[in-house]
């Protein structure tokens, strides 16, 4: 299987469950959830931290299955 490829996150939007979900450059999505001390990403927890990450490169495995590698 190989590296899942970078991609910019665009926005943020909510799940059902209130949980953040990064909309990437490619069309997919990732969540990103603060739950410590299993995930530490305080940073989603405001709208300025949310904002300040737009732009910043996430690992996409959505495109790795898509493209069947």
């Amino acid at each position: 299987m190989s590296a899942a490829p970078l991609r910019t996150i665009t926005g943020f939007h909510q799940d059902e469950l209130g949980d953040w979900i990064a909309e990437l450059a490619c069309g997919h999505t990732q969540h990103v959830r603060h739950r410590p001390p299993f995930w530490l990403i305080p940073w989603v927890l405001t709208a300025e931290g949310r904002a300040g990450k737009l732009g910043t490169p996430l690992p996409c495995a959505a495109c790795v299955e898509a493209s069947g590698s």
